[in-house]
């Protein structure tokens, strides 16, 4: 916690000191010369020696509370995709279920200020790539951030990453929200410890975890100047997929998305498209998943392999019919069925059905 509270020392030496000791109480024991050889300065030295108790109280008093947890980098339940990321936190601060950290993740992002058919779009997505087998991460800003996670609720799990200590709730009136993630099975995540307001130069910086976490991207809606394009830029550096839904011309909120196509991102009009280019790694992911869920992320019940083969047996068929068929929602069927057309057991016929193929 005293590694947290160290004015002048960053993530960046918080990290090399605990990958140079054994632990962090190790680090803020060592000796000064121990600790000049980790590449600490005269000054982070002194800050170490001079903790400040009230803050680091606060720490241990929200610590002790339910469902709160630090995970330092070195720790196995450190999201390993985060780890992976220039400028990645040293330490995380989680409130909820830390174990949704390692599971498979799309963000959803856009304007605060977003039209009706945007905040409709977001959480329409969110709730099917959710039914799928996704956590749908954002940033519990107004707007896009809102509805994608109240979108991905209805159906599954989300993680909402903060610009500020997860003993507040920024913006205020989103206080319900953030406890329906939790008390839902999500989490909420800082890397910001206790008593750190919603200062403007966090939330810029707080885009990096959200895209690090992820499989990829999804800007709903953008202007031309806004945060939504620092996350996407940050996805592009990590990489990771972007993507973007068109708009109107005449919508303002669209210019960033048209932007992003034109630099490459993949312009996206349905959920299929989205699990088209990510069902490979939700697959690959899944193997892994700590928890014993239907899905990574859904709450709906599991369509597996051999029901879907099983229902191709008679014919061709559309994903409507499919659905119908065995009972389960479109977008958590298409998961299946992207995942066993890659595996040459069913492929797509010219009038758009799904047919199974027959080994010799």
């Amino acid at each position: 916690m005293l590694l947290c509270r160290a004015p002048g020392i960053g993530s960046a030496s918080v990290r090399r000191l605990l990958e140079e000791f054994p632990d962090a109480e190790a680090a803020v024991a060592a000796s000064a010369s121990a600790l000049r050889a980790a590449g600490l300065s005269a000054a982070q030295i002194d800050a170490l020696r001079k903790p400040d108790e009230a803050a680091i109280a606060s720490d241990l008093k929200w610590l002790a509370q339910r469902r709160c947890h630090l995970i330092a980098c070195t720790d196995p339940a450190f999201p390993s995709r985060l780890n992976e990321i220039p400028q990645a936190p040293a330490m995380l601060f989680v409130q909820g279920d830390p174990e949704v950290l390692a599971m498979p993740q799309i963000a959803i992002v856009g304007a605060r200020n977003a039209s009706p058919q945007g905040l409709e779009n977001a959480q329409a997505f969110a709730a099917e790539l959710a039914r799928g087998g996704f956590i749908v991460t954002s940033g519990l800003a107004l707007g896009i951030d809102g509805a994608a996670h109240r979108g991905a609720l209805s159906a599954g799990y989300t993680i909402a990453v903060c610009g500020t200590g997860l003993d507040r709730v920024y913006p205020a009136r989103h206080r319900n929200l953030a406890h329906q993630i939790v008390d839902g099975g999500g989490a909420l995540v800082s890397e910001y410890p206790c008593g750190v307001a919603a200062l403007a130069e966090n939330f810029p910086r707080r885009n990096r975890i959200i895209s690090g976490l992820t499989l990829g991207v999804l800007v709903v809606e953008a202007a031309r100047e806004s945060g939504s394009l620092i996350t996407a830029r940050y996805a592009l550096e990590q990489g990771r997929e972007v993507f973007a839904i068109p708009g109107s011309i005449h919508n303002p909120m669209a210019r960033g998305c048209h932007a992003l196509i034109r630099q490459g991102a993949k312009l996206v009009e349905t959920v299929q498209d989205l699990f088209e280019e990510l069902a490979p790694a939700l697959g690959t992911q899944r193997a892994n998943d700590k928890r014993q869920v239907n899905g990574a992320g859904s709450k709906a019940a599991e369509v597996t392999d051999v029901g879907v083969l099983g229902a191709l047996n008679d014919a061709p068929q559309t994903v409507d019919q499919l659905a119908d068929r065995v009972g389960q929602p479109v977008g958590e069927l298409q998961v299946v069925l992207t995942t066993l057309e890659l595996q040459g057991q069913v492929a797509m016929t010219a009038d758009g059905r799904y047919q199974r193929l027959r080994r010799n």
